[in-house]
C-alpha cells in the first residue's frame, strides 16, 4: 500500500517511528527479511506520517508488513529510544536531521501464524525462538526490545 509521505519537505520523512514486536508467549518472535538498501532481520518497523500518532503508525505498519490486524494484542511499552539514522537513510530525512526517535510496541499472539510480508519490503519471514532472533536482528534497538521481552516473559 502506497501512502503520501508529505511533511514540511515533500517527500522527506518524519524522524519518528515505530517498532513493533511480533511474539508469543512461548517465546516465538516474527522477525520479517528487509530487502533494501540492504538485507537483514527485523521487526516490524516504519515511520510516523505527518500528525500520525504511534498507535495508528504501530497498527498500520503491522498490516503493511505483515497483513495482521485484529490476531493479536497490540501493547505499548511505554518506551522510546532515540538512535542516530543510518547513513543509509540519512537522505529520506529532512536536511540536518540525524536522529529517530522509535516508540516500542508489542504485537502479541496466542502462536506463530503464517502473515503475508510486503514484496516491495520484505524477501522472508519467519519465527525464531528469542534467543535466535536477538542474535539475528541486526539494530541495537530491536535487540533491545527483544532482551526486554525475554526478561519480561521469563
Amino acid at each position: 500500500m502506497h501512502r503520501d509521505r508529505s511533511s514540511p519537505i515533500a517527500g522527506l520523512r518524519r524522524p519518528e517511528s515505530v517498532l513493533v514486536v511480533v511474539y508469543t508467549d512461548a517465546g516465538k518472535i516474527l522477525l520479517l527479511n528487509r530487502i533494501m538498501p540492504f538485507e537483514f532481520w527485523q521487526s516490524v518497523t516504519g515511520s510516523l506520517d505527518p500528525g500520525e500518532s504511534s498507535l495508528h503508525a504501530a497498527r498500520r505498519e503491522l498490516e503493511e508488513e505483515t497483513g495482521l490486524t485484529e490476531e493479536g494484542d497490540l501493547i505499548d511499552c511505554g518506551l522510546t529510544r532515540t538512535f542516530e539514522i543510518d547513513l543509509r537513510w540519512r537522505d529520506r530525512y529532512p536536511p540536518g536531521v540525524t536522529e529517530n526517535r522509535e516508540h516500542e510496541w508489542r504485537y502479541r499472539v496466542c502462536a506463530p501464524i503464517d502473515v503475508i510480508a510486503n514484496p516491495a519490503e520484505h524477501g522472508a519471514w519467519k519465527w525464531l525462538d528469542i534467543d535466535e532472533a536477538i542474535d539475528a536482528v541486526w539494530s541495537w534497538t530491536n535487540r533491545e526490545a527483544l532482551e526486554n521481552l525475554r526478561q519480561d516473559l521469563s
